[in-house]
């Protein structure tokens, strides 16, 4: 993952309500939440999540799918699993610091 790509993620990152939707769609897995579920779900005003969302799928965190009348909005995987590497990459000076340093999600 390129530095510039890792600084556009953690900014996205850096915002509460982005990173509770963020998460949302981590837990939903690969069948992803619509905008009504996630606004529910959060307590999001729905033109609020709407910027957010914007901001997250900018920062190439977040995908989405029209399906039929809706939007489905999935959290990309590889993107947050490049993420975690370039993060942990060269910890503990290369080392692995515990017996399972897996930084992947299996999804």
């Amino acid at each position: 993952m390129q530095e510039a790509q890792v600084i556009r993620s953690l900014s996205a990152l850096a915002h509460e309500a982005r990173l509770r939707v963020f998460r949302a769609l981590v837990v939903a897995g690969p069948e992803g939440l619509t905008p009504s579920a996630m606004a529910e779900q959060l307590g999001i005003a729905t033109n609020a999540l709407s910027f957010h969302l914007k901001e997250l799928s900018h920062a190439e965190l977040v995908s989405q799918e029209r399906q039929g009348r809706n939007m489905l909005y999935r959290a990309a995987f590889p993107a947050m699993n490049g993420l975690l590497a370039y993060l942990v990459d060269n910890c503990c000076q290369g080392q692995a610091c515990t017996p399972n340093a897996s930084a992947s999600c299996p999804c």
